[in-house]
């Protein structure tokens, strides 16, 4: 029996995929998140075998809940299920942990099988999410890709401060360091600070 967690901000999405496994033998859906707090908190409770993560939600993203997982030591498999399949948001999940990356009008019999193959610690890609880490990778990393003053930003980010704290240690505005952010979004193509973060790392711009 593969005991199952489902995280996702929709609660339409959440009973559909809920009553989905229900009626599948070998499965037991044991909980519901509507964010990623709330799944880390349950994982940490319930521990499932596998989660079913979304990764745009309020609060915690999925992205976080990943990283946050890994971190408490919570062996549970991670299956990202998310309507995204670019570079941003495929290569921080599978850097984060995730076990397996699906796309949300994946088949019914590929979501069956994906979980399966989670549980048993097998790796699933979506083929358009196969692609993207093949592009990442045949990608050769461009170090000069941000300014010195963006990189400044990134790299107070990454040390954990606020937009306020980065702008009064660069005697810069709020405004300024809220534009610098989203100029490093758009050439590391990563959708937030988190992506943004697990980006430059992997590309040895921190």
């Amino acid at each position: 029996m593969i005991r199952l967690l489902i995280a996702d901000d929709h609660p339409i999405v959440r009973d559909g995929l809920s009553g989905m496994f229900a009626a599948e033998p070998g499965f037991e859906v044991v909980g519901q998140a509507g964010d990623g707090a709330e799944a880390v908190r349950m994982a940490e409770t319930l521990r499932p075998d596998v989660i079913l993560m979304d990764l745009q939600m309020p609060g915690m993203n999925g992205l976080t809940a990943i990283t946050e997982l890994a971190e408490r030591g919570i062996t549970s498999r991670v299956l990202v299920l998310t309507t995204y399949d670019t570079d941003g948001y495929v290569v921080p999940a599978i850097e984060a942990g995730a076990t397996g990356y699906l796309l949300k009008d994946a088949p019914r019999d590929d979501l069956l099988g994906a979980v399966q193959a989670a549980a048993e610690g097998k790796s699933v890609l979506a083929p358009s999410v196969a692609n993207t880490l093949m592009n990442h990778v045949r990608t050769p990393p461009a170090p000069d890709i941000l300014s010195p003053r963006e990189l400044e930003v990134l790299q107070a980010v990454a040390a954990g401060n606020t937009n306020r704290e980065i702008a009064a240690h660069l005697f810069i505005s709020e405004a300024t360091v809220k534009t610098h952010l989203l100029n490093i979004y758009a050439k590391l193509t990563a959708p937030d600070r988190a992506s943004a973060v697990a980006k430059a790392f992997k590309l040895g711009l921190l």
